[in-house]
């Protein structure tokens, strides 16, 4: 069954245990029989014990009644017909992995302040997504890429014919297996309707194989940037490595964007970390060094003091600095009772710009301000916080969507900002092996100030790595403003690349230049090919 139950066992496995579990209690009563040495009562009960039985048997229902409420991971919740819904989180599960999985995004999202409808999504029709303002769909795929069973009834009520969403925000969260030729399928044949409905998506689809962690965190991690809860914490902290930032340097010094940081960083001594291109770096972020120990001294504590963290003995400095602030208070008389209560930073994601064979894990980061201006969480430990020599959590995550082909087919590669980081590997991929079909759109504000990695760019287009390079800076006066103009304009070369079988790569920024892009597109080769050319993995994007 090509269902997401990597978490929740089989059933059989489950129906095996309870049959032990009999077996057990079974032969112990069999083995307790010797201790009745007096003579078996043959009458009925006497009264008294009946009413004892009874109170008993009544106590057990509704202790298991009780769990069993408890257990359940949502409740169908009862809903206003003519209300708008600010956000619904909707599950389709075969074995309710799906359904935890909804539990916790919706608890999640009231955590951090914003009100929630949790339903299954046979609950749910075109008329209640039509007033709702940000659904999240977290599906799973059963069989050879059929619906779970749960998904059923709105398959047959609303997929099978249009609706009228143009006013809904979506993201989809889908659970398969692999192993089977249509991986996720559900999940992506939700997402293509409600795409053709006319919504629109708050991220990508993410696409979670037999429960892969790594997946969930990244679900996560754009969840919290949809609702806006920056401190929102990991449901499964990644296992960091310690790396050591080797350098770090200013690409684009006066530039009317935010500054943008090269920066390279070492494996931990002996270690030979492996990744791909399109592989993604999850960086634990750390608090400013100053506020740590302002929190320290605030509360009279010892940063010095050692304290288990998950069983690690670690200074209480340490502890603080990985972790969320404390509450406001006054002196604290225990070192361990604060750590217990502390809940640690939650992860930040960068495309890796270089192959292992470069000696460096590279990343291209810019550096962020909340809206009170502070620096941001990441960016702002990564380009500001952090010296070079200094440790760095960081683990490498998969992310098997945007790996480049294995064959030398057409590569159509298109960016903006940032986003160059993870289209530099992928022509360090493709230069390694010999595939010279390349073509670049990149876009960002000033050629004289933003021009990341042209060194690179020039070589490659010298040396043929890339056949076309089309670079456009929307501040600088004259010709496309924007990587979506450029890409209209070269409407004939891009059906000719189309044609002869090249994959469309999409890397940077979701707000602006994704769907820009991806309009373009559908503009140019229209809907119908470009949906196939997604089925057939022909037009991947990592956008954030």
């Amino acid at each position: 069954m090509n269902a997401a139950a990597a978490n929740p066992p089989p059933r059989w496995r489950a129906l095996l245990g309870n049959v032990a579990a009999l077996a057990l209690l079974l032969v112990a009563a069999l083995a307790l029989l010797p201790l009745h040495d007096a003579d078996w009562w043959p009458a009925s009960p006497r009264p008294r014990q009946w009413w004892l039985a009874a109170g008993w048997v009544a106590a057990y229902l509704g202790a298991s009644a009780w769990l069993l409420r408890r257990a359940r991971p949502m409740a169908v919740e009862t809903l206003d017909h003519d209300a708008a819904l600010p956000w619904l989180v909707v599950h389709a599960s075969q074995t309710g992995f799906a359904a935890a999985l909804a539990a916790q995004t919706a608890a999640a999202l009231r955590a951090a302040g914003l009100q929630v409808a949790l339903l299954p999504l046979a609950s749910v029709d075109a008329a209640v997504l039509a007033r709702t303002g940000r659904a999240l769909f977290i599906v799973s795929t059963t069989g050879e890429g059929d619906p779970p069973d749960p998904a059923l009834p709105f398959v047959r009520a609303a997929m099978a014919r249009p609706a009228a969403l143009g006013t809904l925000q979506y993201a989809v969260l889908a659970l398969g297996d692999r192993g089977y030729a249509h991986f996720c399928a559900f999940g992506h044949q939700l997402e293509q309707w409600l795409r053709q409905c006319g919504a629109r998506a708050l991220f990508d689809l993410t696409e979670v194989d037999n429960g892969d962690p790594g997946a969930l965190r990244h679900w996560q991690h754009h969840l919290a940037q949809a609702a806006g809860a920056d401190a929102m914490p990991d449901w499964t902290p990644p296992r960091y490595e310690s790396w050591t930032l080797a350098s770090r340097r200013l690409l684009n010094p006066g530039s009317l964007g935010g500054p943008a940081f090269h920066l390279a960083l070492h494996p931990p001594a002996g270690g030979t970390p492996s990744w791909q291109a399109g592989d993604i770096a999850e960086v634990g972020p750390r608090n400013p060094p100053a506020e740590v120990e302002q929190w320290l001294a605030a509360r009279g504590l010892d940063g010095a003091a050692t304290v288990l963290v998950r069983g690690e003995a670690t200074p209480l400095r340490e502890a603080l600095s990985r972790s969320r602030p404390p509450e406001a208070g006054g002196r604290v008389a225990d070192p361990q009772a604060l750590a217990d209560a502390l809940q640690p930073l939650p992860h930040r994601e960068y495309s890796i710009a270089s192959l292992p064979g470069d000696g460096a894990l590279e990343l291209l980061v810019r550096q962020m301000r909340r809206d009170d201006g502070r620096p941001g969480l990441g960016s702002g430990w990564l380009c500001l916080h952090a010296l070079p020599g200094a440790p760095v959590d960081l683990r490498i995550r998969s992310n098997p969507n945007f790996h480049p082909p294995a064959d030398p087919r057409p590569l159509l590669l298109i960016g903006n900002g940032t986003g160059i980081a993870g289209l530099r590997a992928l022509l360090k991929a493709r230069e390694r092996a010999g595939a010279r079909r390349n073509w670049l759109l990149f876009g960002e504000r000033e050629q004289a100030r933003d021009a990341f990695f042209d060194a690179d760019l020039q070589r490659w287009r010298a040396s043929g790595v890339l056949e076309r390079l089309d670079a456009v800076f929307s501040r600088d006066p004259g010709g496309p403003r924007y990587v979506q103009d450029a890409l209209r304009a070269a409407a004939p070369a891009l059906r000719e690349w189309i044609a002869a079988g090249a994959s469309i790569y999409v890397c940077g920024s979701l707000e602006g230049m994704a769907p820009g892009v991806d309009a373009v597109l559908r503009e140019t080769l229209g809907d119908g090919p470009l949906e196939q050319l997604r089925a057939q993995g022909r037009y991947r994007r990592d956008v954030y």
